[in-house]
């Protein structure tokens, strides 16, 4: 009985010990949640903003006249950027952007060979997850530790790099997957299409005609002065989303894991307790018993 105690006692040790790492865990990813929140939450309206202009622009061509990096060919070569984080206990996060991109892979894979595939990793726990199940997919590891210093002119750099490739023909699709911020419980895997810029119509609330503006230059020269910086500030948008995300999925699994070693803690210490007043009334008995025994 003294050893069933010792290992219940060992095991309330040990949980409580883990609780408080939880907890600190819990605290560092909220304080670390309201920065890349702050950051997300002032990028998007920006973002949205741009994503608005160049639609408009885009919707009043006329004649069917696109960009360099809005050029559709047939798909020959393709790139994916997998956009997950350097770091794990954050619960579904990194699973559920693998999810996606195994289905663009699939997809990709229909229409063209697996060597002509590149998966760009930002973040270590994608590549970790998806090596082993992408075939003869090309991997690239250069951009893994962007999240050490999330600046605009690191992140622009990739964008660059993709539209470069994009130009020179090198590429004919790129794809982003990554989890958009909703808030702290709720992070949306997503993966998009960010090249060649899609030509979308303008939604507007009434469903009415176009916006019709004056352009100066002309639109065609705008289109091709405003696109790479909207395609980069779009991209570090994707990253500052992912950064978000990641915080606020960690601190919500932090949390649930502290209510769930505060439930076992409950449990084990009924456990004890019975086991303690079983070695209790075991003592009292065999005391009983042995004066009992004197007196006969």
């Amino acid at each position: 009985m003294s050893g069933q105690l010792k290992e219940v006692r060992e095991r309330i040790s040990s949980v409580t010990s883990t609780q408080q790492i939880t907890k600190a865990m819990k605290m560092v990813s909220a304080a670390k949640l309201r920065h890349a929140q702050n950051a997300i939450t002032m990028m998007r309206p920006y973002a949205d903003k741009l994503d608005h202009m160049i639609k408009n622009i885009l919707s009043n061509i006329e004649g069917g006249a696109q960009s360099t990096y809005g050029t559709k060919r047939e798909i020959n070569k393709a790139a994916v950027i997998v956009i997950t984080s350097n770091r794990g206990l954050c619960g579904g996060f990194n699973s559920s952007i693998a999810k996606e991109v195994y289905k663009t892979y699939e997809e990709l894979s229909a229409i063209t060979s697996d060597k002509n595939l590149t998966f760009y990793f930002i973040g270590k726990k994608g590549y970790d997850a998806l090596k082993r199940r992408l075939g003869d997919a090309e991997l690239n590891r250069d951009y893994v530790d962007l999240f050490s210093d999330l600046t605009f002119e690191n992140v622009a750099a990739i964008a660059n790099q993709m539209m470069e490739q994009f130009k020179n023909g090198e590429l004919d699709r790129v794809d982003v997957c990554y989890s958009k911020f909703k808030n702290a419980a709720v992070q949306l895997p997503i993966s998009t299409q960010f090249l060649p810029v899609k030509n979308e119509e303008v939604e507007t609330a009434q469903k009415g005609s176009k916006a019709d503006y004056i352009f100066e230059p002309s639109k065609e020269k705008l289109l091709e002065e405003l696109i790479p910086t909207i395609l980069q500030t779009t991209f570090h948008k994707y990253c500052l989303d992912t950064h978000a995300a990641e915080h606020g999925a960690r601190m919500t699994a932090m949390d649930k894991a502290t209510e769930n070693a505060q439930d076992l803690l409950k449990e084990l210490k009924i456990s004890y307790n019975k086991a303690r007043q079983a070695s209790i009334t075991n003592e009292i008995l065999e005391i009983v018993g042995g004066a009992a025994a004197l007196e006969s």
